[in-house]
């Protein structure tokens, strides 16, 4: 399994005025929470990507969010052994993702979880330390690095 890809992928940080982090609960599975995220498709671009993913997850358009910076390389996890060859169609023995942070510029009112395909159940705001500690074990080294890198932005 070791051989297989990884899956091209975006995540967003969107923070609003205060600096606080959007989190979703997943839908699949109650108590994990994470940030939107999900893959490019093939022949996309990474910005293109990011700005589909946070319409199709929460509702938010591109006239809703500023793009505040980009991480300078994708971050990379792997999937843990009891996922190894189910996720993705076991195509896949991680992904490799391209994060944004991203303001939110328009009306908090516009977020919406209930999308033809649901990924969140509920959501809110938090802080950074919240998110690293709410995020799954496996996903974690890559949330710590996205909060050292976009620190100056969070509350």
């Amino acid at each position: 399994m070791s051989d297989l890809p990884y899956r091209p992928c975006v995540g967003i940080m969107l923070i609003n005025d205060e600096g606080r982090i959007f989190v979703g609960e997943r839908i699949d599975t109650p108590g994990a929470w994470q940030m939107p995220q999900g893959g490019i498709d093939k022949g996309e671009e990474a910005d293109t990507a990011a700005l589909r993913e946070l319409e199709e997850e929460i509702g938010l358009s591109a006239a809703a969010v500023e793009i505040i910076a980009r991480t300078p390389a994708p971050l990379a996890y792997d999937l843990p052994p009891h996922l190894l060859g189910k996720a993705w169609g076991g195509k896949y023995k991680g992904q490799i993702q391209h994060w944004y942070l991203m303001r939110l510029t328009g009306n908090e009112a516009d977020i919406n979880i209930d999308a033809e395909h649901p990924e969140f159940s509920r959501w809110r705001w938090t802080d950074a330390k919240a998110l690293v500690d709410e995020i799954v074990p496996f996903k974690r080294p890559i949330y710590e690095a996205l909060v050292d890198e976009f620190g100056a932005f969070l509350k």
